[in-house]
């Protein structure tokens, strides 16, 4: 049975920063794509990050140098360390895990964040 578990979200001011975790079971974490994506209330969900499985860190232009995605395959973990958060980065965060060979495709529950003063 997969699993992935969120955790980590919560109410920020601006300029603050969050950490995001998820942690994944019943899948061999090593192979999958892990990305964190977010949706905001009235919009579609959207690419945040995505760590490849073979190490190749990808960004969405509006938090690149903001936003860091990291992989620790040793705990079947992947963060996401957010600064400088805006307004606009409130959202429902969601993790998700992908081995497109496979055609495998997995999602978190989603944890809010949300950044307001």
């Amino acid at each position: 049975q997969v699993q992935l578990v969120e955790s980590g979200g919560g109410l920020v001011q601006p300029g603050g920063s969050l950490r995001l975790s998820c942690a994944a079971s019943g899948i061999y974490f090593r192979f999958y794509d892990m990305g964190w994506y977010r949706q905001a209330p009235g919009k579609q969900r959207e690419l945040v990050a995505l760590y490849t499985s073979d190490d190749s860190p990808k960004y969405a232009d509006s938090v690149k140098d903001r936003f860091t995605i990291s992989r620790d395959n040793t705990k079947n973990t992947v963060y996401l360390q957010m600064y400088s958060l805006k307004p606009e980065d409130t959202a429902v965060y969601y993790c998700n895990a992908r081995w497109e060979v496979y055609s495998h495709n997995y999602w978190g529950q989603g944890t809010q964040v949300t950044v307001s003063s």
